[in-house]
């Protein structure tokens, strides 16, 4: 016997959608609303766990708008991610501003964006944290396909 009945969000699955990412007082963080549906399988790590939980259950045709606090989303703030750099650690003559994004090198060799939120001439203040952390997001999404995803 055929199950007609659309293949809903869930574990093994694979979607195709088009998304909104907006802060709560409505400003638009991304959107692919005007381009091509992305596609991503449950669980390989595209989408961050407190939104793909948001997707189970939906079905291809539905849009929804989820509201993610913080925990669910980027984290909080964490006052410990906001580190001290001596001055000298960056390039002689490099012109620093607050709001710069700079790349540094974590413990794994890998690369570790900072935010620039204050300096002097002795000492750079950078904010490891996520720009989002901290923040209640609105996440707008419309479920285009769902697929076994072992298709993919």
């Amino acid at each position: 016997m055929m199950n007609d009945d659309p293949l809903a969000v869930g574990e093994g699955t694979c979607v195709h959608l088009n998304f909104a990412l907006r802060l709560d007082d409505g400003e638009e963080v991304d959107s692919n609303f005007d381009r091509d549906p992305v596609s991503f399988t449950v669980g390989d790590g595209s989408l961050l766990p407190g939104f793909e939980r948001r997707l189970f259950g939906l079905s291809p045709g539905e849009r929804r708008e989820f509201t993610v606090p913080p925990e669910d989303a980027f984290g909080q703030h964490n006052p410990q991610n906001v580190q001290r750099v001596d001055r000298d650690q960056f390039e002689e003559g490099m012109e620093l501003e607050k709001g710069l994004v700079c790349s540094f090198a974590d413990a794994a060799g890998g690369e570790l964006p900072g935010v620039i939120v204050a300096f002097d001439d002795a000492e750079v203040t950078v904010d490891f944290n996520h720009p989002l952390a901290g923040r209640t997001l609105v996440f707008d999404v419309q479920i285009h396909r769902v697929e076994p995803a072992e298709l993919h």
